[in-house]
This record gives C-alpha cells, sequence and structure tokens, in this order.
C-alpha cells in the first residue's frame, strides 16, 4: 500500500521518512494520477484543517477515493466540536487531574506530536487525546479552577512546533509511520500491517498465546508487520491495512464493531460481520442448513406456540441451543420431558426463537478447518472426561474442561464429511470456518459452522505446523492484493 504524508509546503517539511513519500496539499488535490490511486494511506499533517481549507478537503478527499486518510473529516469535525471535547475528556478526568497535579500554575499548555508528548510523565494522558482524535500534531490547553479542565484542543502545523522539540517529534514520527515500537532501533518495510484483535479477558480464546506468538514471526518472515491490539485500541484500527479477530465474537459486543468498522474503511478482512451475524446465530444457521439440504441432526426451532410439539420430532434427550452460544455456552441437554420444559422456559426469557435438536452420541466430532472455500486443517475433538460436549465448563478440574484432540492430514478426512464441510462453509462466503461434523451410523451430519474457529498451538497445527499459519497470511495478502 502506497503511504502519504500531505503537507503545504513539502519544502519546509523537516523530517525524513522512509519508505513515505511526501507531498504538497495541492498536488494531491489537483494532480489525477492520485485520484487514480487504487490503494493509499494518506496521513494528513496539513497547517490547518478549518472548514473548506486545502487541510480538511485532503482527508474528504481521500475518503472519497477510498484512501484512507488520519484524520477523517469525522476526526476533523470532532476537533471543533467543543462540547464533544468536554465530553470526551471527562471520560478520562481521573487521568488529566492525576497528571497535571503537581503543576503549580493555574494553565498548562499540552503538546502531542503522534500521541506522544517529550515528556514521558505525561505519555498515557497524550496517547487517550490522540486515541479521540487521531490527529497527529494535537495542543491541549488546560485551565485550573478548582480543578484541571480542557479550555481548548486545537491542531497545529509543524511550524509551530518549538526547535528543541525536533529531535524528540523526529523519533515520534518514525515510531507512527513505521508502527514499529519505541525500543526498536531498526525501520522495517512490511508489505503490509496486520492488527491482532485479542481481549485479555476471554474466557474462551480462540488462540492460545503460543499461537498468537507464532502469528507474529511467521508474518514478520513473511514481510508482514503484525501487532496484538485489545478492544480499547478501536481508534487506531484505521493505522492498519489488514485485521485479523482472535477474540470470541458476538454481535453484541467489541469484535463485530471491529469488524464492521474495518469493512467501512475498506481494512482487509478476518472475519467479515455477515459471518460474524451469520454464524453466531443458530436459527439462521438451522435454516441455512436446512434450504442447503445438508443433513443435520433433526433440528427445530422452538417457539412459544410449538413448544409442546418439539419433542414429537426430536425426542429425548435433546440438546437446546441459545441463538447465540459460542464454545459450548449456553448449550443445554434436556434429558426429559421436565428437564425440557424448565429449560426452553428460561431460554424463552432471553430470546423469542431458540434451538430444539435430536441427541446424537459421540466419541468425537470432526472439525474441517477452512479459508476461503480451502480445506488446511482437520481435526478429531473428543468428548470431555465424563460428558457429552467437547467442553465441560462445570468441571471441577481445568485439566477436565475440554476433551483430546487429534489431528489429521486433509486426506486421511472421509470424503463425505470434506465434501459437507467446504458446501456449508459456502453457505457463509469466503472466510475463516471451523466446520463440526458427527458421523452416525456412517452418515455425516453438520453440528455447526463456527466463525473465528480455534487455532492453537498444540492442537490444530500438529499435523500442518507452520502452514496452518501462513494459509491465513496468505489469505490477508490475497484480500489486498
Amino acid at each position: 500500500m502506497n503511504k502519504y504524508i500531505v503537507v503545504n509546503q513539502p519544502e519546509k517539511w523537516h523530517f525524513s521518512i522512509e519508505n513515505i513519500t511526501v507531498i504538497s496539499s495541492q498536488d494531491y488535490l489537483t494532480n489525477p494520477k492520485y485520484s487514480l490511486l487504487k490503494k493509499a494511506r494518506i496521513f494528513n499533517l496539513c497547517k490547518d484543517y478549518s472548514y473548506q481549507s486545502k487541510g480538511y478537503y485532503v482527508s474528504l478527499l481521500a475518503e472519497a477515493r477510498g484512501h484512507m486518510p488520519i484524520p477523517t473529516v469525522k476526526n476533523i469535525v470532532d476537533l471543533k466540536t467543543l462540547k464533544l471535547v468536554r465530553i470526551v475528556s471527562d471520560e478520562f478526568d481521573d487521568v488529566i487531574q492525576q497528571s497535571l497535579k503537581n503543576i503549580k500554575s493555574q494553565e498548562f499548555t499540552l503538546s502531542i506530536y503522534f500521541g506522544q508528548n517529550v515528556a514521558q510523565k505525561y505519555k498515557e494522558l497524550s496517547a487517550l487525546f490522540y486515541k479521540h482524535f487521531q490527529v497527529p500534531f494535537l495542543r491541549v490547553k488546560f485551565n485550573h479552577t478548582t480543578k484541571w479542565h480542557v479550555q481548548n484542543i486545537r491542531a497545529i502545523s509543524e511550524s509551530e512546533i518549538p526547535a528543541e522539540h525536533f529531535e524528540s517529534v523526529h523519533i515520534f514520527a518514525n515510531q507512527y509511520f513505521s508502527k514499529k515500537r519505541y525500543d526498536t532501533p531498526k525501520l522495517v518495510t512490511s508489505d503490509f500491517d496486520l492488527a491482532i484483535l485479542v481481549n485479555p479477558n476471554d474466557l474462551a480464546p480462540p488462540s492460545n498465546q503460543k499461537a498468537l506468538k507464532k502469528f507474529i514471526d511467521l508474518a514478520e518472515r513473511m514481510n508482514i508487520y503484525a501487532e496484538i491490539i485489545e478492544p480499547k485500541d478501536l481508534s487506531r484500527l484505521s493505522s492498519f491495512d489488514a485485521l485479523f479477530i482472535r477474540q470470541s465474537t458476538e454481535v453484541n459486543n467489541e469484535a463485530y464493531a471491529f469488524a464492521r468498522k474495518a469493512q467501512q474503511e475498506g481494512i482487509a478482512l478476518v472475519d467479515y460481520p455477515d459471518a460474524i451475524l451469520k454464524c453466531c446465530n443458530k436459527v439462521y444457521m438451522a435454516e441455512a442448513l436446512k434450504n442447503a439440504n445438508i443433513d443435520t441432526p433433526k433440528t427445530i426451532i422452538v417457539h412459544k406456540d410449538n413448544r409442546n410439539q418439539t419433542l414429537d420430532m426430536v425426542g429425548l434427550p435433546c440438546v437446546l441451543k441459545a441463538p447465540d452460544s459460542t464454545f459450548s455456552f449456553g448449550v443445554k441437554k434436556a434429558k426429559t420431558e421436565e428437564d425440557f420444559q424448565t429449560l426452553v422456559s428460561e431460554m424463552l426469557k432471553e430470546s423469542d426463537l431458540i434451538i430444539a435438536q435430536e441427541f446424537c452420541p459421540s466419541d468425537y466430532d470432526w472439525r474441517i478447518g477452512i479459508i476461503d472455500d480451502k480445506p488446511f486443517y482437520a481435526c478429531k475433538y473428543y468428548m470431555a472426561k465424563g460428558h457429552w460436549q467437547i467442553y465441560n465448563w462445570n468441571a471441577k478440574k481445568k485439566d477436565d474442561q475440554d476433551g483430546n484432540a487429534e489431528c489429521l492430514p486433509i486426506e486421511k478426512v472421509p470424503k463425505k464429511v470434506l465434501n459437507m464441510a467446504l458446501k456449508s462453509a459456502r453457505l457463509m462466503g469466503k472466510g475463516l470456518y471451523g466446520i463440526d461434523i458427527k458421523v452416525v451410523n456412517n452418515k455425516p451430519m453438520v453440528i455447526e459452522i463456527n466463525d473465528n474457529p480455534n487455532i492453537d498451538f498444540g492442537v490444530e497445527d500438529l499435523h500442518y505446523g507452520d502452514a496452518v499459519y501462513t494459509e491465513i497470511l496468505l489469505a490477508f495478502k490475497n484480500r489486498l492484493d
């Protein structure tokens, strides 16, 4: 992806940044070659972002051209809205008070360059303001009455940076444009920058720590810069070319918000919002599999009007699933009619529709990993010790919470299972999926289509090793190409 720093007068630009072209705002706005660029990231460092100024139009036209500007027009407008500035600053008032508590004067000015300040003690405060406003050169004025308040925030031009700050600003600029941390001495040119979204509080993360390290190490070998980000980093997403979601996905959590923003901004993505919406809803999945004539255990969508006829179709015992159940959370087993009525009553309080499914016991489930219509790993997941599911979250010992896994070459997967997995994945479109299939009496049946499936070190990679990770990284390269 081409990267450009746009300034009013390039000849007065004091910084030399590797692998990024510095151009004038006039050139970007008027030269036809820039309007024809298919892929570009625009760092708008114009001296003025006021309405209908060149700085304003650089970000506006960048968005219209499908380029990725920083700041966006929305960021620029936010900066001008004092009410919004105060609402945002109120969100981290405690950090403001703590950071400025030792200042004796009644006024203080904080200069923020690429999210940083020359004084380390203002690092957190500077990062918070940048996180919300995404403007490369910011100046925040505070005044003190009974406590510190934000008086105003404005974008500044390079010419307003004090000479004694230039050395620090140059370091910040290199970090910012290369996406490398402060203590990284070597500036590396990468094909693209990949954000890997991880929630440190995930109860059932889709990749363990060793797998995440594998992704980062192999990405570096493939000339991809990869960085772990967290749910709090949504405002930073625009600075990446690609997003890989490695936290549990639900329609109402941050993962969907990240996917939606990435899609809106043209960032390469695994997985797409549509995949999350479809796979996270068991009602949709049941209907889609039925319409595609893909075999499943006997399944019925249960609501208040048909609950009493359900057992006639699925029998006992049966499995009840909340529409948005993941990793066996929200999946219950009814052994008796009394169990069934009690569980259905509880579950219908949360959702107007739930799923009831015939119970099909087996020693293991197949999991076929598919990326963009290509199978790239195959596992047998055995049931948790003394339990009917792969996961048993109520197990007293942590080691008993999940069953063993056996990883096999794709060619060892029965043809009927593999073909069914591929057909099921196509219902959801391109993306990364884990298709769960049981084989009962020589008959394969799809149990679930999972978006965001597990890629754990020591499990899904046991047969193909590094190839499991590189297949996914190659999928990002293909998306960007």
